[in-house]
């Protein structure tokens, strides 16, 4: 019973620690979006400034 304890408790750690993984690779994708459409932005603003 208690290895099957033990089992479980790694069971719920290993998918504690992926929900956070997630959730931080979530808010890193945004974040790299954000940086994307910031650049995408500058750029038209120096060809738009160029011609």
């Amino acid at each position: 019973m208690t290895a099957l304890a033990v089992i479980l408790l790694i069971i719920g750690i290993v998918l504690l620690l992926f929900g956070v993984f997630v959730e931080a690779a979530k808010f890193l994708l945004w974040i790299g979006i954000v940086i994307i459409v910031i650049a995408i932005i500058a750029w038209l603003l120096r060809y738009i400034r160029r011609s």
